[in-house]
Order: C-alpha cells, then structure tokens, then sequence
C-alpha cells in the first residue's frame, strides 16, 4: 500500500490539507477544505507505523464504517472517507465547542449541573441509539459541546452498528473498552447491549458529581473485573451534597447487571430531565458501600453472562422500554372520551414491557389577562388537575415507578403536548378527539394538530355514535404522517 503524503498544502481527494491541528496516539487530525464546501472541516487520519496496535487500525475502519451512516446534531456530518487501500481518512465537520474534559477539572459540579450534562449526552445516546449504533466508549474526552448545548458524541473507533459487521467483537479475543468507563457485559466481549453506554454515563456522572472515579483507572483484568462484584462508594459519601435523587440516577446505572440499569437511554433522560419524578429506592439512601460478606460472595458468583440472545439485547431492547404519553381532556363534557382513553392505554399497555407511562393534562394559559392558580373556592388549579390525572390513571393498576403525571401550564395545548414528547423523547401519544365545533373547524382542533406535527406514533381515540375508534397513525421522526389504521 502507497499513502498519499498528508502534508500542508497537499491534495487527497480535492480535499486541500491546511495545518495539523492535533497529533494523538493513534491519529492526525488536520484541518482541510474543498471548493463548493463552505463548512469548516477536519480531517482525521490513523498512524499507520510499525508495531502499531491492531485494535486501533480496526477500530478506525470500524469508523470508517459506522460515521458515514449517521445523522444529526449530536455526530459530526461526514463528507467523505478514504479506504485503507490508499490513505485511510475521515472527513468531517469541524465542530464548534469544547471538549466535556475541559470541565473535569471543575468537578464537583453543582446537582443540577452534573444532571444537565448528563441530560444533553442521554438525549444524544436516544439519537445515536434509534440509529441502531452503540457507542461503547463513552467518556469525557469523547463528548464535545456544541455553542448551542447540544452534547456531540465522536470517535466511533470501538462502537458497534447492530446491522453491520463488528469487526473488533470477531478478530480479537480480549475485552475493548476504556477502563475506567468499560461496562460489566464488555469485558466478556458482548457488545451487542445499548444499556452499556449508559453504565458509561454513569460513570461520568459519578465523576462529575464527587470528581472520583467510582472504579478508579485499573490497570489489568483482574482490576477491571472487580466492578463485577465490588459497588462504588456512593456518591454522597464523598460528596454531601449530592441529592437522594441524583445518586439514586448514577447507582442506578452503575448496576452490574445490565437488568437492573435503566432499560433506556430515553428513561435516564426523563428522570434527569424530572428530578422530582425520580422514584427513590435503597440506592438513594446508601451512605456506604456494601458489606465485605455480600462482596465476597458476588466475587463468587461474577462469571461470564449467559451469551444466549435474551440475555444480549440489541435493536429490539431499546423499542422495548417506550415511553408512552396519554393526553387526557378534564373539560367538563370530556369524561365518557377519557373513559375510553383509558381503556385504549390499557391495551397498549398489555402488550408492551419496561414501560414508561406519562400522564399529561393542560391547563391552558391566557395570554393577554391575568391568570389566576385557584378557582374560586380557593383551590388550586394545578393540584386539583394533578390528583384527577392519579385518579384517572388508578384503574390501570401500573407499578408506581412506571407511572409519571404531569400539568403543563401552557396558552397552547397542542404547542405543550407536542414541547413534551420532543424533550422527553416519547415513542406514542394517546390522545383523544373531541366533536368539531365551528370555532375548532376554523381555528384547528388540538388532537389535528398533535397528529400532524408529532414526532412518533399517535392513536387518536374518537367517540362515535356507535362507541368508540381508534386509528394509529405512524409518524416519521419529523412529525409527518405515514400511515393511519383504524
């Protein structure tokens, strides 16, 4: 193989090679332009010498890859790749921000600030997971943010794209990972699972909130696979004013088993995102770790999973914990319509497992008067539409910590129905379709408005004189209607 001189002034590609910018390990990274691109761009190029670890060279086709099949805010846009027949290469946007590891050094971050970090790269996680890829290095240095806020994940060199061949899982026999950040389930090789990514945030969260690391940077196998068995310090032992709620987050993706870490990236993202929804375990309470006896005997038990295709989720896992929104109506005519709601989130219900369920009502704003909290008897608005979303959601009988409720506070229904599921990442909305009036013939009615611009699937419950229907209409992520069934 001949490479092509990556030098300033040379020309790979069109691409016209301007100062190099960075010089790490394993690669270059040069800045670069073309003519008809306006976008600023980089460059980045392996090391190709002698002696050169193999995991890296595979890795960065693995990029190669992977890269070029992504989209969105929250990946560098590719414009082009080289392959290693001639000068490997990845050409990209060259992001403006900083590095997440510049903030390190701040840590302890203030609660709220660690979740908001955490928030933005779980938000990023949901995208690059409905992408079918795996991140599978998560960690400071591998998180950019953009001046918008926007969390940018980077360097794809160990991820895994669950429809494409993973090269890394077939050529070598030890765990790849960083070790500081590397989940239980990859250390025997199973990088198949998304709740991987989130023991890796959890991770950092833990490090941003104490400025610890909770397994420290181990240096051999035997130090990797002591977080098969030995917990973290919690959080609040080292850091007092960490909140319940928040090392209730970080333990709860630190769990060894991937069972028992969110199901989601999207479910971490809404508890971070509603602090006050956090439901409170053992986990939140913990003041030390565990006791010598029940660590001994889980070094005992620690073997390798069982590698059988249930217990190494994939694509499927992340469809399999939705979260499911219900709009429910209050208006004083609307009762026999919310009756049948309920009846149709309870079907949804039944056939899905590690749900989320998001009770939401609005109560509608004035803009140009003033609003008051309470009606006339001295009760408050918000409480008394809270208490009716709990007794309209109790014959449903869903556990508590799958069941959320939620009042918006909103002159626009439809704008704060729609605000919601975007922020919080929801796969489905129930909504019910009250009877056309004239006013709502000519100004739009609620229900028209969320079926057309939602980002996912909406069922739209309507009452008939006959009962009730229900048609599910489809949604591509930018809100338009692909399909409708009754």
């Amino acid at each position: 193989m001949t490479q092509e001189a990556l030098e300033t002034g040379s020309v790979v590609d069109g691409f016209v090679i301007g100062e190099r910018i960075h010089s790490g390990g394993m690669a270059n990274l040069w800045s670069v332009h073309k003519p008809g691109i306006e976008t600023a761009l980089l460059m980045k190029a392996p090391k190709l010498l002698d002696g050169d670890d193999a995991t890296a060279i595979v890795g960065f086709e693995m990029e190669m890859m992977i890269l070029p099949r992504l989209s969105g805010a929250h990946v560098p846009r590719c414009y082009a790749v080289g392959d290693y027949a001639r000068q490997p290469y990845v050409v990209m946007e060259r992001i403006n921000g900083h590095l997440l590891l510049d903030r390190l050094d701040s840590a302890p971050l203030p609660p709220g600030e660690v979740a908001a970090i955490g928030a933005r790269i779980a938000t990023a996680l949901v995208d690059l997971h409905r992408q079918n890829v795996l991140h599978l290095d998560i960690k400071p240095s591998n998180v950019m943010m953009r001046e918008s806020g926007q969390a940018t994940l980077i360097d794809f060199g160990l991820s895994h794209h669950l429809l494409l061949p993973d090269l890394l899982q077939e050529e070598f026999e030890v765990p790849i990972g960083t070790g500081p950040y590397i989940s239980p389930e990859q250390l025997f090789k199973i990088r198949t699972d998304p709740r991987s990514d989130i023991f890796s945030l959890g991770v950092l969260l833990y490090h941003f909130a104490t400025k610890v690391r909770p397994f420290g940077y181990p240096k051999s196998q035997q130090g990797l696979r002591a977080r098969l068995w030995r917990d973290p310090p919690p959080p609040r032992s080292l850091a007092p004013d960490v909140p319940p709620w928040l090392q209730e987050i970080i333990l709860h993706c630190l769990e060894p088993e991937p069972d028992a870490r969110y199901p989601s990236a999207a479910q971490l993202l809404f508890d971070l995102n509603n602090p006050g929804e956090v439901a409170l375990t053992a986990r939140a309470l913990k003041t030390r770790r565990d006791p010598l006896v029940k660590a001994i005997t889980r070094w005992f038990l620690s073997g390798a999973p069982d590698p059988s295709p249930q217990h190494r989720p994939a694509a499927g896992s992340i469809a399999s914990a939705p979260i499911i929104m219900a709009a429910i109506d209050f208006s004083d005519d609307s009762e026999a319509l919310a009756d049948s709601l309920r009846s149709h989130v309870g079907r949804v219900l039944a056939t899905a497992t590690n749900v989320r369920l998001a009770c939401v009502n609005v109560l509608r704003q004035a803009r140009l008067t003033i609003n008051y909290s309470v009606d006339e008897q001295g009760q408050n608005l918000h409480v008394q539409r809270l208490v009716a979303l709990k007794e309209w959601a109790r014959p449903l009988g869903l556990a508590p910590d799958h069941m959320t409720f939620h009042v918006l506070e909103h002159p626009d229904p439809a704008q704060a129905l729609l605000e919601y599921a975007r922020t919080n990442h929801v796969d489905h909305i129930l909504i019910g379709a009250r009877g056309l009036t004239g006013l709502r013939r000519l100004l739009g009615s609620v229900s028209a408005r969320v079926v057309a611009e939602a980002p996912c699937t909406v069922t739209l419950v309507r009452l008939t004189g006959s009962g009730d229907v229900a048609e599910e209409i489809v949604n591509d992520s930018r809100g338009a209607a692909g399909l409708s069934n009754s």
